[in-house]
């Protein structure tokens, strides 16, 4: 069988390239790797099929060295390059570095000095005390590796949505086209949109289950079969995501698709009513147990409307409040996935995108929106290239030059991204800021100040009258970085008072603020902003991830300031 190498297998192995040639010191390499690789895990179409044509070279970010590579990769399911940069290199050296904090120098100090070659032998290092001495480290960095250890082990028991889920979908359309599948729907945590998941759960309904389970374990990326049979058959993709195939029958695949939907807390809930009422719920369907009866379960409605509830959407479905909100009709009426106008946080070539504003916005054209905000990022943050004031007033009058010649009716607002000091002060002039439409303030320094100073500071720049959105407002990175310390009630009442929005940052590793919080958020009488933070083209496509943030947290259309036209979006910045 041939082997089809995947675009986030391509970039995987882009990405360790990146990460020896920076172990090395080599110059401005590790960056070429990490952009092709970039691009790469976003592409909309196979890299596989990209190589056959002949076209590596045509994506962005790839140049011609770098897309003989790719060809190799795609070819052998192996780079002959990385084997050689692997060996160069203490052992162990590229596990390390893969832990948050840790870069190669200290990679290759752990190694050398204390014969680190896993994270189970940094662990017990670490553990042990022995890592406080070595020189550069001390007892705080020992204690943030244990806890970059911790957050490296999340990681691998669960992935982003944002990885998982266009990885999901391809097996559902190949499973959609197979004739004797009837229907065919994602179910579990990926159904729920939750912001990680651990594994990835589809049902069907078929006439014919066999030819079913043979499709689904030949198909591309399968790299082991952990179990098989006619209703239930897991897989393992070359990826290590699990995969859960169950075929069931008609008549059941309503209960059975709100049973494997969960969560395990909602479906509880659910069985305490049935079991109220003398009735049993289970994926078989809804049961009365003085007749045997089954009252419901062709479909999830109807289970629902037998237990005397409304529908509950599944990214509800947590046992937080909404089955006692759909038995009372309370139900939030959740913001729509086809529903955001604009994206209001867009990065371009300006500063650290790689991107033109011209390509960004016909991105968004094509994505049917009517208006984009380019919020690169202000002159301080010198890692993103940020914009100085004379860039950010060159790049205004450009936006503006694009809008003329525009023939649609579609806009470009001009914005920033600024920094918040540590004293809450903004880093642009407000004789700048008061000419743009969009202003984003986010913290990116300075993670380590108490709850006080970091909710004093978010508030001081808050009270800039120029300050429209607040970004990603906890900073935190999932896997990666916690949320930074901050009293987020007292930051949502100023919020509301002052006018200015809560950013639901799409991106999907930050997905900040996180639902639990846009709940809390909105509990404050919050209004919120919703923005990719779109680096790229593709990238646009993250907002999906956004909006389902958002409807975890209940938030509905009328909470967002980007589901109104540009008209009523301008009236709702101003006041």
């Amino acid at each position: 069988m041939e082997t089809i190498v995947t675009n986030i297998e391509v970039a995987a192995i882009l990405y360790e390239v990146a990460d020896l040639l920076e172990i090395k010191g080599v110059g401005f390499k590790p960056h070429a790797y990490r952009r092709a690789a970039q691009a790469i895990e976003t592409l909309p179409e196979s890299i596989a099929d990209i190589a056959r044509r002949g076209d590596l070279d045509a994506i962005p970010g790839v140049g011609k060295g770098i897309a003989t590579k790719i060809q190799e990769i795609v070819e052998t399911g192996d780079l002959k390059y990385l084997t050689d940069l692997r060996e160069e290199l203490p052992e162990g050296v590229q596990y390390l570095i893969r832990l948050p904090g840790i870069g190669p120098k200290k990679a290759i100090a752990l190694s050398r000095e204390l014969g680190v070659r896993t994270i189970d032998d940094l662990e017990a290092a670490a553990l042990a005390g022995r890592i406080r001495d070595l020189p550069g480290f001390g007892e705080k960095t020992e204690s943030n590796i244990l806890e970059s250890i911790r957050l490296h082990r999340t990681a691998k028991e669960r992935r982003l949505l944002g990885q998982i889920l266009p990885v999901a979908r391809d097996i559902e359309q190949n499973l959609r086209s197979i004739p004797s599948v009837r229907q065919v729907s994602l179910a579990g945590s990926i159904r729920r949109m939750k912001e990680t998941i651990g594994d990835v759960d589809i049902l069907v309904t078929s006439s014919d289950p066999r030819e079913v389970m043979e499709v689904f374990v030949t198909l591309p990326g399968v790299e082991r079969v952990l179990a098989r049979g006619l209703t239930k058959t897991s897989v393992l993709l070359a990826t290590e995501i699990q995969v859960d195939l169950r075929v069931v029958e008609e008549r059941q695949f309503g209960a059975a698709l709100q049973y494997f939907t969960g969560s395990k807390e909602h479906n509880i809930a659910l069985r305490k009513i049935a079991i109220a009422k003398n009735w049993r719920l289970s994926e078989y369907g809804l049961v009365d147990l003085a007749t045997g009866r089954t009252v419901a379960g062709e479909d999830e409605a109807s289970v629902y409307r037998a237990l005397g509830l409304a529908w509950i959407e599944p990214e509800l479905r947590e046992d937080r409040g909404e089955i006692e909100a759909a038995r009372a009709g309370t139900l939030p009426d959740l913001v729509g996935y086809d529903e955001i106008r604009g994206d209001l946080h867009v990065h371009t070539r300006w500063s650290e995108g790689a991107h033109s504003i011209e390509e960004m916005a016909q991105a968004a054209r094509e994505l049917g929106y009517e208006y984009i905000a380019i919020c690169d990022h202000a002159e301080t943050l010198h890692i993103a290239r940020g914009l100085s004031p004379e860039r950010l007033c060159d790049q205004m009058r450009e936006i503006e030059r694009i809008n003329r010649a525009a023939e649609d009716d579609f806009t470009i607002l001009t914005g920033t991204e600024c920094n918040i000091g540590m004293d809450g002060k903004i880093d642009l002039p407000d004789s700048i800021l008061a000419d743009l439409d969009v202003v984003i303030a986010s913290v990116h320094s300075g993670f380590k100040q108490t709850e006080k100073e970091m909710t004093e500071r978010v508030i001081t720049a808050m009270g800039n009258d120029h300050v429209d959105i607040i970004g990603h407002p906890t900073g935190r990175i999932i896997f990666e970085r916690e949320p930074y310390r901050i009293d987020l009630p007292a930051v949502f009442d100023a919020a509301a008072k002052l006018g200015v929005l809560m950013e639901i940052n799409a991106f999907p590793g930050r997905l900040d603020l996180s639902d639990a919080n846009c709940r809390l958020a909105r509990e404050h009488n919050v209004r919120f902003s919703l923005g990719s933070d779109a680096h790229r083209r593709e990238n646009l496509r993250y907002m999906e991830f956004g909006v389902a943030t958002a409807r975890r947290g209940w938030v509905s259309a009328n909470d967002i300031a980007n589901t109104r036209p540009l008209p009523e979006l301008r009236r709702f910045l101003r006041s």
